[in-house]
């Protein structure tokens, strides 16, 4: 089958050996597997951050995000049939996505939306499990609650703060307060359903004192949380929420004390990477979304389309990813 791998971490995206293609056997499933014949994929910042950081055994396959038809099972599968269409996110311990087939555990896939292309929909299967994480099971935020209190969303037009900011303004009360430094990004965020933008280039508090709200309930940082921290913890309610899902190099938790703020970490492949009891629920979850998505409450939020899958395509997609100025998700489709 087609595949594009790396085999050496840290080379420069501009470099053809830092993403190339190559034919590899086709995976076989095991008990619980589902082999899926991948129809669209779409890039995230884990995708870049293990091509630079992580020198794998041999050739590696990047990707997690993917839509695609079931063409075969393992003996103890149950949850899907063949032709299925399913999306899923993977596991990182695993081979990923950038190639013709795959294996997915069934447990942590699901039926992808009627209503989207495939391409759509390569779009949300990652973003959304880590903004459901987020929002409903690292904060303990009910469907449905949430009213008069207020959700500070730093980062919020990459991928997980796209899905976030929808999850947040249609099933719940929280007054969503979200960070974009660029006017098309705050274009976008309010687009999307945030109450309120404000510029996270700019101090924090101010903003948000012009708006009424000097301080805030929870606050959900994606990206350059380092670069935020002091002020996040001024701006936090005594007994507020702090989560974030990126890797600062040095976090002082500490500094939380005082407020008696709570700290959530969220990471979308611990329930894969330990095969924990409740792993299921991201498959319940997604096929939640899906449902979403059909009765037009949630949107796909791709950005860009680069194409075919490629190796070419996909190092493109990757620099821009490195650039930090995607909007939205970056989706290719086909070989």
């Amino acid at each position: 089958m087609k595949a594009i791998v790396y085999t050496q971490a840290g080379l420069p995206i501009d470099q053809a050996e830092s993403l190339y293609d190559l034919d590899l056997p086709k995976p076989q499933p095991k008990p619980r597997d589902l082999l899926v014949k991948i129809e669209a994929i779409s890039i995230n910042p884990v995708d870049t951050k293990l091509r630079a950081g992580i020198q794998p055994q041999g050739p590696r396959v990047l990707g997690w995000d993917a839509v695609g038809v079931i063409e075969d099972m393992g003996g103890e599968a149950s949850l899907f049939k063949l032709d299925d269409r399913v999306w899923f996110a993977g596991d990182i311990t695993r081979q990923g996505s950038y190639a013709e087939y795959t294996v997915v555990d069934e447990r942590i896939a699901g039926h992808a939306p009627a209503t989207l292309t495939a391409a759509q929909a390569a779009a949300l299967p990652l973003t959304s499990i880590t903004a459901w994480e987020l929002l409903f099971d690292r904060l303990r935020i009910a469907e449905g609650q949430g009213h008069g209190q207020s959700l500070l969303i730093i980062g919020a037009s990459g991928g997980v703060g796209s899905v976030l900011v929808q999850l947040a303004r249609r099933l719940t009360g929280l007054t969503i307060v979200a960070t974009a430094s660029r006017a098309e990004t705050q274009a976008w965020v309010r687009k999307l359903g945030a109450h309120h933008v404000i510029d996270h280039s700019q101090a924090l508090q101010p903003q948000l004192g012009a708006l009424g709200m000097p301080m805030v309930d929870h606050v959900i940082s994606l990206t350059h949380t380092e670069a935020h921290y002091g002020q996040i913890v001024d701006v936090l309610k005594p007994q507020g929420q702090f989560a974030l899902i990126d890797d600062p190099a040095r976090l002082d938790a500490s500094a939380l004390k005082r407020k008696s703020i709570s700290l959530h970490w969220e990471f979308m492949f611990t329930r894969s990477m330990y095969q924990t009891a409740d792993m299921v629920k991201q498959h319940e979850l997604l096929d939640r979304v899906a449902a979403l998505i059909d009765q037009g409450i949630i949107t796909t939020t791709v950005g860009e389309h680069f194409g075919t899958i490629n190796a070419e395509n996909l190092r493109k997609a990757h620099a821009l990813i490195e650039s930090n100025k995607a909007i939205g998700k970056l989706v290719l489709e086909g070989f």
